[in-house]
């Protein structure tokens, strides 16, 4: 159990910093841009990932993920008025999950989300899951937006043997994928 829970954070602290190393790239202005009426902003895509991570992971072990208290719907429309705003959101959605992260004794404890039963482990990978799909997306829109001036998140382009050639010189070692990213 511990070495999924440490995993699992290793995993959501790695996609919460690609978001917020490709949100640091982008202008106040560019958070808020959606090139039409059908594509979600960076803002956005942050609050209904906030709006989720705080339902999802209140009271996680005790009650239903689907809170009666959370406007989904509302997470699509834009409402929240500077960076600020957008980042307490953020860091109030992952202190959620880090604490239920920390509760967690039982990875086959059987929680709820909209009366559907998971067992810990499946809710925390769904919630993975999910949390990398709208970062993806949060990338994906910082680098359509900054274009030349991005920032690389990753292995650069054309840049792989480089890459590669220093990995493979290191001796073999057991590690997380994360922890030299």
């Amino acid at each position: 159990m511990e070495g999924y829970k440490e995993s699992v954070r290793k995993q959501f602290l790695y996609y919460k910093g690609l978001a917020e190393k490709a949100m640091s790239q982008v202008s106040d202005e560019q958070l808020v841009w959606t090139p039409d009426a059908e594509t979600n902003s960076i803002a956005v895509i942050v609050q209904h990932v906030g709006g989720n991570m705080l339902s999802r992971f209140t009271d996680f072990l005790t009650s239903d993920g689907e809170k009666p208290w959370r406007n989904r719907d509302a997470e699509f429309e834009p409402s929240l008025s500077s960076r600020a705003e957008l980042l307490d959101l953020w860091e109030r959605g992952w202190k959620e999950v880090f604490n239920a992260l920390d509760q967690v004794e039982d990875l086959q404890q059987i929680v709820y989300i909209r009366n559907e039963g998971h067992t810990v482990l499946e809710a925390f990978n769904r919630q993975l899951a999910h949390y990398s799909y709208h970062i993806g997306q949060i990338v994906f829109l910082a680098k359509l937006l900054k274009r030349e001036e991005w920032q690389t998140l990753s292995i650069a382009r054309n840049k792989s043997g480089e890459y590669n050639e220093k990995k493979f010189s290191a001796p073999k070692e057991i590690r997380h994928y994360t922890d030299r990213v």
